[in-house]
């Protein structure tokens, strides 16, 4: 693990154990996890697994410094899967960073290696080139209601990992 998401992890292992302490959104199943980072474009960039959410995380590289993001500001950055809006992340002991919250609460997941599984398809996905988003997310959007009309959980549907990325974005 890099040095970058070494960090990354304790400082939200300590937001864990302090801030979020005894919140009912907790899994309790789930624990920190850093996953997937990279380097991408002079950042880094990878998926943060919480007791709480799961999220996109875009950290400073060596040479390429991010802009910082006031509270309410978001910015787009591009991926070969797509388009994902960030917003900023100031925790001093990180400096300014870029969070693209994906999947919260994770009352669905029943075991911490599952939230692994995903995180580690999400990472992955997140670099898989994406040729036709409109046919892709039509399906997705029937996909999704046709499992909520069965009441089926969305983690137990046989979702792409890409799928399961990108269902924050399509207001679902």
């Amino acid at each position: 693990m890099s040095a970058v998401a070494s960090t990354l992890q304790a400082v939200f292992e300590k937001i864990a154990t302090t801030r979020m302490a005894g919140l009912p959104i907790l899994n309790p199943a789930i624990h920190v996890e850093v996953v997937g980072f990279r380097e991408w474009d002079g950042h880094w960039v990878g998926v943060l697994v919480t007791p709480w959410t799961i999220n996109l995380v875009l950290m400073p590289g060596k040479d390429a410094m991010l802009e910082p993001l006031l509270q309410g500001e978001n910015k787009v950055w591009r991926f070969p899967s797509g388009d994902y809006q960030f917003m900023g992340l100031n925790e001093p002991e990180l400096g300014t960073c870029h969070i693209c919250p994906l999947i919260s609460p994770l009352d669905d997941i029943a075991i911490h290696e599952d939230a692994i599984e995903i995180a580690l398809g999400i990472a992955k996905s997140l670099f898989t080139e994406v040729t036709d988003n409109a046919t892709r997310d039509g399906e997705l959007i029937d996909g999704i209601e046709a499992a909520r009309l069965k009441g089926e959980s969305l983690i137990k549907r046989d979702l792409s990992r890409r799928d399961f990325l990108r269902l924050p974005f399509l207001g679902r």
